[in-house]
């Protein structure tokens, strides 16, 4: 019977731990990170008009595909507070006909390669040493299903990661998290804003972090519509004293020191 009450003193011990939570800035339920992938015009024509009006920074995963025309707003944006985030150069995916960059050509070493040089690309834009990086489509393979994850934490060209998931893709267990493999909620094209608000009521629920993917806003592909994303910006306006909106570096530098202070909230 002692051994038996020993035995779940440490299980309570070790669920308790398991549950710890973060105490988030101004003692905040939790942190939303808006993250938009692919440097796409429509981000730049209706997403950032709602972010600006509401205050709210945000992460822009950029590609080659930025050019002398879009350039000078991304740079502008960086100094508002936007952060600007490595998504490589030509987008490799898996070879399907909506991705005119195969991944199945890459090797590790080839794909760590275009990531180095899309860092010098963004400094020239932003002036920024330390980057966060999103993997083309979430997938972190290339060539024959080599995965590169280790390579890219090997050559520290980043210093955190965005992988995909779904509606239940909320952080809270930021001491067994892998920098480079941070679960985020990938949408479907036309989300409802419904869809997205409740994602963030789990993020408050939890007390963890909510990354979300975005695509195109009100335009180009998987695209969720301007009114869907005003609800979402409108609901975090109508909840920012208890919800913390950064940008996904600043979500996580926080997120790693707090996990590390014995200051911490059951």
């Amino acid at each position: 019977m002692k051994y038996l009450a020993i035995l779940l003193f440490l299980i309570s011990g070790f669920t308790a731990q398991a549950q710890q939570k973060i105490i988030w800035p101004h003692h905040k339920k939790a942190v939303i990170v808006l993250t938009y992938d692919d440097a796409l015009e429509s981000q730049l024509d209706n997403a950032v008009p709602q972010l600006e009006a509401a205050h709210f920074p945000a992460t822009f995963f950029l590609t080659g595909d930025i050019n002398s025309e879009t350039i000078p707003r991304w740079r502008a944006l960086s100094k508002k507070g936007f952060e600007l985030g490595n998504h490589t150069i030509f987008h490799p995916c898996l070879s399907t006909d909506d991705n005119p960059t195969h991944s199945d050509d890459y090797t590790p070493y080839g794909i760590i390669k275009e990531i180095d040089v899309m860092n010098h690309f963004l400094f020239a834009v932003d002036g920024k040493n330390t980057r966060t990086y999103a993997y083309p489509c979430t997938e972190t393979t290339v060539g024959n299903g080599k995965d590169y994850v280790d390579t890219l934490r090997k050559y520290g060209l980043v210093k955190y990661a965005r992988v995909g998931g779904d509606v239940d893709a909320v952080v809270t267990d930021f001491k067994n998290l892998d920098p480079l493999q941070i679960p985020s909620y990938g949408l479907d094209d036309n989300t409802p804003g419904d869809k997205l608000i409740a994602f963030v009521k789990l993020a408050e629920k939890t007390g963890g972090m909510g990354v979300i993917m975005f695509h195109g806003i009100g335009g180009d592909y998987i695209t969720t519509s301007v009114k869907a994303h005003q609800e979402l910006i409108n609901y975090l306006k109508k909840h920012r004293k208890e919800i913390w909106v950064a940008t996904f570096q600043q979500a996580m530098d926080y997120a790693i020191a707090a996990s590390k202070n014995p200051q911490i909230k059951h």
